[in-house]
Formats: C-alpha cells, sequence, structure tokens
C-alpha cells in the first residue's frame, strides 16, 4: 500500500516540476514581448 502511495508522490512532484517550468517559460516569453513593446514604442516616440 505505501508503495502505491510513494509512487503518486513521485508522480505528482514530477508533474509539479513541469508545471513550475511551463509557468518560468510563459513567463519568459511575455516578457520578451513586453521588451519588444517596450523597444516599439521607444522608436516611436524618439523619431
Amino acid at each position: 500500500m505505501s508503495e502505491n502511495l510513494n509512487s503518486n508522490n513521485i508522480e505528482k512532484d514530477h508533474f509539479n516540476v513541469k508545471t513550475e517550468d511551463n509557468d518560468y517559460e510563459d513567463l519568459i516569453v511575455k516578457l520578451k514581448e513586453i521588451k519588444s513593446t517596450i523597444a516599439l514604442l521607444e522608436k516611436t516616440i524618439f523619431k
């Protein structure tokens, strides 16, 4: 019984790591989009 619980916990922890990785990747993508938007606005303002 405890072996089954341990297996489930390991799978759950692995899933949580994947979710966290995806969250960081999404954050990086959004930050790159913000960076591009700021650069475009700077070009527009300082023309």
